[in-house]
Order: structure tokens, then C-alpha cells, then sequence
């Protein structure tokens, strides 16, 4: 994979349109066995225009320019809406790219580095929703039409720092899309050709949708996380963090090279790649992070990166139930239909949220292990999510096992975590 850093300017050259027939044979850049990314051929199954790489699935547009500013006076207007303050950020909305590519015996091969990179994208997050779709049992229609995704956007948070952000892929939800931003620093592989990686953005897209119904500015973040402490907010950021986490290994299980679980490690450090392995059996709640996440606000618990810690270890304790017991799916589709259920006595996670209202503090670790955990029927998975989940989490068994609880009374904790005392 080239090192070459790629200007911010993004410039594509023109070339012959080919007239690609449905499906269409590409080559992209793909993980191979020995952890390299190699030039592979895949098939586009959703595309509609090869040149502007716009399907079913995504649409890439070049040139954007978003800009968060608290001081920006677009955003002082009284009784702002979701939408007006999407449409004030956006500051250009950029143009639809243009891929190069040059035909070969039916196949088409991109003619330029960023036609690899654009296509591999492409390519992943079509991969993303048909995990969501077949493994997670969310229907077509629920995906709606094509994600936007801003390449090589110009993307800044001047708050926190006046350049434009640099070397990252991810879901921002005021705009509802994706950026695929400039890479400077990052000698590894660009974040948009990792495909765990993508299919973690693409997983907050779905948590996005199925729990906070679409919104930009979802309450649990904006009214919970206003508060001096905020429990709740602290909480459902750590869920989204681990469960993108974990719903990216699974993409990576359905990988000519099989099960990822440090699918971060060819485009970071091992220090990340190790801190985000979801094999690791011995992650834990201790009574830092504990304290932090009942006694923080919002921006203290994320500006110390806790979502990640707290996520990596709901991320290991699903990954322990469903390696153990054989039912990696069957875990998989439950935690997904755990994130909206209207179900009478059986709420999902979005429900939950609705029935709390302003108390976040009973959006805590048992209530939300008791929705996952409802959500399985099967026995066995169920008394090992719930052994993991009071082992990792520091849950009470107490709090899940019992009558009318929702643990078998087989259930009664791992031996891995040195037991906390009460809070």
C-alpha cells in the first residue's frame, strides 16, 4: 500500500466512462491472509453510477466543507431546528466525485489512487448492510436511500481545534453522513479500505437510526449529557462505542480471511489494536471507571476517552457469550433487535430511554444488560451473556437473577473480575 500523502485538494482526472452492466466486477483493495491489503476482484451489487460511485448503498461526494463552531452566528438563532443546524454547518456541500478507471476483460480496475480508495469504501459499506441486513435481520427499506458520505471532506470542530480534522472515518449524526477525511499522519492502512473499521461507522449509523429514530441531535446526548453528572449519557456513548466495535468483528467473520477481532490493527498502533481486541477475556470494570461513569459529566467521561474503555468491555463480554457457546449469529441478530422493540414488557433500548425520561440514572448497566438479555431466548446464550455481563460489568447477580429477572438461575457471574463492592 503506497505511503503517499494525499493533498486536501481533491482532483480527479477525467476518463472514458465504461458502461458498466448489473452487478459490476471491480478490482479493490481487500485483506488478504498474511494481514496485507491486495488488489482483489469483488462484485458492486448496488451501484447505479460507477463514475460518481452513487448506489443503493452510499453516494461519495468530493469537495465538502463542514465547520462545528459554537461561536458560528448561524447557529445563534432562537429555537434552532435539527435541520437548520445540519444545513449551518455545512458550509459546502460539495460535488459528486469522479472515478477513472481503465476496462479489462470485463473488469474494471481504478486508474488512480483515490478510484481505489473511493471503491473500497463502496465496496465496504455494502458489505456493512448486508451483515445488518442478513445477520442483523433489518430489512431493506429500513436502511432507506444511499448514505451520504463526504470524501476527503474538509471537516473541522474549531472548538476544539481550528484545523481540519486529519487521519479519521466516521458517523456524524447533526449531518446525518459519514466523512472519509484526509490521511497526513497515518502510515498504515487509510481507514476507508479497513472494512471492520467502516463497518463500525456504518454500525453507529444503524444504532443512530433504530435508537435515537434518526435524530441529529438525540436527547440522551444533548439533555442527559447537560447535566453536571450524566450517568445515562456516559453509558448509551459507551454502548454505541463497543456494539460498533462488536457488529465490526462481525463483518470481518463474513471475510474470505474469517473473524477479525483486532480488525483495528492494520490501520492503527498495537496499543489501540490491544485495547480494542475483543478477544481479550480479562477486561473489567474497576472502580475508576465506575466512579467516572456515575460522577462525570458527559464531557469529562469522553474527553478521557472512556466510551472506548467502557465499550471495549461490553465488546469482549458479547464477544465471550458467543465464541463459548457457538452462536456468534444468533447473539448478533439478538443485540440488534435489542435496539428498538415495541414489544409489550419487553422494551428495547430505545424504549428504555422513553421510559426513564429525565431519571438517567435508571439507564444503568443493569437495565441495559436486562434488554440485551431479554432479547435472547435461547437458554444457554443466555446464561452465558448473563455470566458475562455481571462477571465484566460489575452487575449485581442480584439485579438479573431471580423471579420475574431475566437470568436463568444457573446464572450467577464469572470468576474473572474481582468482585466490586456497592457503589
Amino acid at each position: 500500500m503506497p505511503r503517499t500523502v494525499i493533498a486536501a485538494a481533491l482532483v480527479f482526472l477525467a476518463a472514458c466512462e465504461p458502461v458498466p452492466q448489473d452487478p459490476v466486477r471491480v478490482r479493490a483493495l481487500v485483506l488478504s491472509g498474511n494481514g496485507s491489503y491486495v488488489t482483489q476482484e469483488v462484485t458492486l451489487t448496488t451501484i447505479t453510477d460507477i463514475i460518481r460511485m452513487e448506489g443503493d448503498v452510499a453516494k461519495l461526494v468530493g469537495g465538502a466543507r463542514i465547520v462545528l463552531d459554537s461561536a458560528d452566528p448561524e447557529l445563534q438563532v432562537p429555537s434552532l431546528t435539527e435541520e437548520s443546524f445540519a444545513n449551518a454547518l455545512i458550509k459546502s456541500e460539495g460535488r459528486p466525485v469522479t472515478a477513472s478507471w481503465i476496462e479489462q476483460d470485463g473488469v474494471l480496475w481504478p486508474a488512480d489512487f483515490h478510484t481505489w480508495n473511493l471503491v473500497t469504501a463502496y465496496y465496504n459499506f455494502e458489505k456493512a448492510r448486508e451483515y445488518f441486513n442478513t445477520v442483523g435481520n433489518i430489512p431493506l427499506a429500513d436502511f432507506g436511500g444511499p448514505a451520504t458520505v463526504y470524501y476527503f471532506a474538509d471537516f473541522t470542530l474549531k472548538d476544539s481545534n481550528p484545523e481540519p480534522i486529519k487521519d479519521n472515518a466516521l458517523w456524524f449524526a447533526p449531518t446525518q453522513s459519514f466523512m472519509v477525511v484526509p490521511f497526513d499522519e497515518l502510515q498504515r492502512a487509510p481507514l476507508a479500505i479497513n472494512s471492520g473499521i467502516m463497518s463500525h461507522e456504518y454500525s453507529h449509523m444503524v444504532f443512530n437510526r433504530k435508537v435515537y429514530g434518526s435524530r441529529r441531535l438525540p436527547p440522551p446526548i444533548t439533555d442527559w449529557g447537560a447535566q453536571g453528572t450524566s450517568p445515562g449519557a456516559n453509558l448509551i456513548k459507551a454502548l454505541d462505542e463497543g456494539l460498533a466495535d462488536y457488529h465490526g468483528y462481525g463483518v470481518t467473520c463474513k471475510s474470505a480471511t474469517g473473524c477479525d477481532p483486532r480488525f483495528l490493527r492494520t490501520s492503527f498502533d498495537d496499543k489501540l489494536s490491544n485495547d480494542r481486541d475483543l478477544s481479550k477475556a480479562d477486561r473489567c470494570v474497576d472502580i475508576g471507571l465506575r466512579n467516572a461513569l456515575l460522577q462525570t459529566g458527559l464531557s469529562s467521561f469522553s474527553g478521557q476517552g472512556l466510551e472506548y474503555k467502557l465499550g471495549a468491555i461490553l465488546a469482549s463480554a458479547l464477544y465471550q457469550a458467543g465464541e463459548s457457546t457457538g452462536q456468534r449469529e444468533v447473539l448478533m441478530r439478538a443485540v440488534v433487535s435489542a435496539y428498538s422493540d415495541e414489544t409489550a414488557n419487553n422494551p428495547g433500548l430505545k424504549q428504555l430511554i422513553s421510559l426513564v425520561g429525565n431519571d438517567q440514572g435508571s439507564f444503568n448497566l443493569t437495565s441495559v444488560s436486562a434488554v440485551l438479555i431479554n432479547h435472547v431466548t435461547d437458554v444457554p446464550l443466555k446464561t452465558a451473556l448473563c455470566n458475562e455481563l455481571i462477571d465484566h460489568l460489575q452487575v449485581p447477580a442480584a439485579d438479573l437473577v431471580g423471579p420475574g429477572k431475566p437470568c436463568p438461575a444457573a446464572a450467577q457471574g464469572g470468576t474473572t473480575c474481582t468482585r466490586l463492592p456497592p457503589p
